[in-house]
């Protein structure tokens, strides 16, 4: 793309986390992993990515705020934009839904203005222009001029505290805004409350809601300059006072004369103000800007630097470790520095001895980022399944989307329930099994949306229920995993049950069209019925069509190729996915992207489709449609990514089939070969081991697996287990330009899902 003023490998970028621009040996890329890190890949298009400064997982998410526009702002910043209206503390990376934007404050010149203008007039209000040629973002570190007032802003976090600096210019009457007003996409305020403390001390709270149908966040606002003149609106009308509670409170920090450089440091807390500013003291007691720049920084550093690669491919490298930084900026973090947090229950619970986090993306994580994070982050698995469990106990089910300490219910499927599986298979032992078992069997037996169905008929009737298609086979993928772990735990009546559940599947496949097919109450096919443009047929499906649904049977892949009548009939009918060409309807949702035929990569359900081939013995045919997939849907743009990045599942999946494999069922352990597109990446373990993937004769024209070694011995199997990865090793892939169609075929070296 050429190095661009922004991007990540720009010489001011290199110095700014002190690497000098000649850390480059022998053709490789040497630099740190966190200066390869280009936060802009996935801010234009529809990947909806956040930019903007943070530390991995964290409460705070703090970056510049666009006037939005529609869809494609939902995080609220969009890379086609030049009008910045302040910085937020707290921002969405990737969703389909905007929400957050929570404690917008802005700096700006001039009278008193508290309406934030409009884009073709900023100034009108307190907002301005920018340029992406004034702009940095690193993944601690944020820097913008606003061009109408010619201040200078800069942004970095640790945990739970962002730390804003504004550097004004001479001779100006210079003022900052705390709007807590404004929100992004769905956010509305319903109560808002600030009050000046002290010279140096504001607090408040901010209560919204939208997505999140009943959001809290409590802030405290330290300055490192005293805060003589305040004044509190309501909406755009001055109050009396310096302490307003209202529905549209808004509160302006004034200074006569130019300040100079002004340093504010903003506390979050789910809790309390006082909480808000006992994270302030906890973590960042100084006003050392750099000092806390390079905390975030070397905190991103240690993280992305658990995966080393080796390649000659800059672009490549850009785009591996981004998507590395944006599977780790959710889920984020949701109490307090002393374990404080806030339930769905909006009651207030002590430490409870682990870290409680929210924003789980699970329809979208659970497929590839989930099992990611228990290979790189398994120090994080235990605390987030207990936070999942609690959240049972507080509102009687698993979380489906959990927002803030509120519950979305946003997307089909109760799918808490892979991750805790995943994590319970592979060993994981930091969270109490019973009741993460109770948890998941509660929340299967309940009788709303659709489930009451799936009990009593073992389909759900589309003439009964939204999306009956959609959410059955995310339920049966989910009741695969309840059976798996009912039978580990020696559950053998539970294991029975859920097993038959998890075969539901089958019940929607007409063996006559060899698609899966809505089913009416009378047990018949719905008719008429066109897999092409089905996503519309009174919403069968979710975000998808029949073409891309019949493929959602990622816990038996051999049950479908029976279905689908063996191998060849199998394979034939999965290449023509990617070559199929219909009419989806002039209203397809915008989610149905990165089409190759009716192969969907911008959206999950397509995300495991791809290696279905090894299952029918045919794996060089997933590493020829793998390798097409990262080479036209992931690349060092600002539109490098195919769809909504999704709290990390856009992202997670490029960095799995990068390194050469993926998980398809999400808690088996299996992860199936691909095409591994590095010459050298190693994985650092547990316990100081590493794992490493080599490649000999690796180039974008060898792309097929010819043959492999595990530890210097012959290893023939299409697939690697989680228990023989996590062991440490080395794997030497010898790749080539022709398939090598034995590689994988016998069925003992097949993948499976044995239940």
């Amino acid at each position: 793309m050429g190095f661009r003023i922004g991007g990540a490998l720009t010489l001011s970028a290199l110095m700014l986390n002190g690497i000098p621009a000649s850390a480059q040996q022998k053709g490789f890329i040497e630099s740190r992993p966190v200066a390869a890190v280009d936060p802009y890949i996935g801010s234009g298009g529809h990947g909806h990515v956040f930019v903007g400064a943070s530390v991995p997982y964290g409460a705070v998410q703090v970056g510049p705020t666009n006037i939005v526009k529609g869809w494609d702002w939902c995080s609220g910043y969009h890379y086609s934009d030049s009008v910045v209206i302040g910085f937020s503390q707290m921002h969405l990376s990737g969703t389909g839904i905007g929400d957050l934007g929570d404690v917008l404050m802005m700096p700006y010149t001039g009278k008193v203005r508290t309406n934030r203008g409009t884009q073709e007039n900023p100034t009108s209000g307190y907002g301005s222009h920018y340029s992406h040629a004034r702009e940095k973002a690193r993944p601690g570190y944020y820097a913008v001029k606003l061009d109408d007032y010619n201040i200078d802003v800069e942004l970095t976090a640790s945990e739970r505290v962002a730390l804003h600096k504004y550097t004004f210019p001479k001779n100006e009457p210079s003022n900052i805004i705390i709007d807590l007003k404004e929100g992004i996409g769905w956010d509305a305020p319903v109560e808002t409350f600030i009050r000046k403390v002290d010279d140096y001390t504001l607090e408040g709270y901010r209560y919204s809601k939208g997505w999140a149908v009943d959001q809290r966040v409590w802030f405290t606002i330290k300055s490192n300059v005293p805060v003589k003149q305040f004044q509190v609106f309501e909406g755009d009308n001055k109050q009396a006072g310096i302490s307003l509670k209202g529905k549209e409170v808004k509160g302006v920090i004034s200074f006569e004369k130019s300040p100079g450089q002004v340093m504010l440091k903003v506390g979050i807390s789910p809790v309390s103000s006082a909480n808000a500013l006992a994270n302030i003291n906890a973590e960042m007691p100084g006003w050392d800007f750099a000092k806390v720049v390079n905390s975030a920084n070397a905190k991103w550093d240690k993280e992305l630097s658990k995966v080393d690669i080796q390649t000659k491919d800059e672009a490549a490298r850009r785009v591996f470790y981004t998507a590395l930084y944006h599977t780790m900026i959710d889920p984020a973090l949701f109490n307090d520095h002393d374990g404080s947090y806030r339930g769905t229950d909006k009651k207030v619970y002590p430490n409870p001895g682990f870290d409680n986090y929210s924003v789980f993306s699970l329809w979208d994580i659970y497929r590839s980022a989930a099992p990611l994070t228990t290979i790189l982050h398994p120090e994080k698995v235990n605390s987030f399944v207990n936070s999942m469990i609690t959240i049972h106990k507080q509102q009687g089910k698993l979380p489906v989307w959990p927002l803030m300490g509120s519950e979305t219910n946003c997307m089909v499927g109760y799918h808490g329930v892979p991750p805790i599986v995943d994590a319970y298979l592979k060993g994981f032992t930091g969270f109490n099994a019973e009741d993460a078992f109770a948890a998941m069997k509660a929340t299967s037996m309940r009788d709303d949306l659709g489930v009451k169905y799936v009990k009593e008929r073992g389909y759900i009737p589309a003439d009964k229920e939204y999306e009956s298609v959609s959410k059955a086979l995310e339920y049966a993928i989910d009741d695969w995993c309840i059976a798996a772990m009912a039978k580990k735990m020696g559950k053998q009546e539970d294991y029975e049950y859920y097993k038959k559940r998890a075969a539901y599947y089958k019940n929607y496949f007409d063996s006559s069209i060899k698609f899966v097919r809505p089913r009416m109450a009378d047990g018949s096919f719905k008719t008429p019925y066109d897999p092409f443009n089905s996503i519309h047929e009174k919403g069968d499906f979710t975000e998808g069509n029949g073409w891309q649904y019949t493929w959602l049977v990622p816990q038996d892949v051999e049950g479908l190729i029976n279905l689908m009548g063996g191998d060849e009939a199998f394979t034939r009918k999965l290449d023509s996915l990617f070559t199929a060409k219909g009419d989806m309807g002039a209203e397809a949702s915008s989610d149905i992207s990165g089409l190759i035929g009716m192969y969907a990569h911008g959206n999950e359900p397509s995300h495991h489709v791809t290696y279905m081939y090894a299952f029918a013995g045919n794996q060089w045919k997933t590493a020829e449609k793998v390798r097409q997939v990262m080479k036209a849907f992931y690349f060092d743009q600002p539109e490098g990514l195919a769809g909504n990045e999704d709290c990390g599942a856009m992202s997670s999946w490029y960095v799995f089939s990068s390194l050469g494999f993926y998980p398809v069922n999400p808690a088996n352990g299996v992860y199936v070969m691909g095409s591994p597109l590095f010459d050298k990446a190693s994985v650092k373990l547990e316990g100081g081991k590493t794992f490493t993937v080599q490649t000999i004769n690796n180039s974008k024209d060898n792309i097929y697996i010819q043959s492999m070694t595990l530890n210097g011995k012959p290893y023939t199997k299409s697939f690697i287990t989680h228990q023989d990865l996590v062991k440490g090793g080395t794997m030497v892939v010898t790749m080539g330009s022709k398939p090598n169609y034995n590689f994988g075929k016998a069925v003992a070296d097949r993948p499976a899902n044995n239940l």
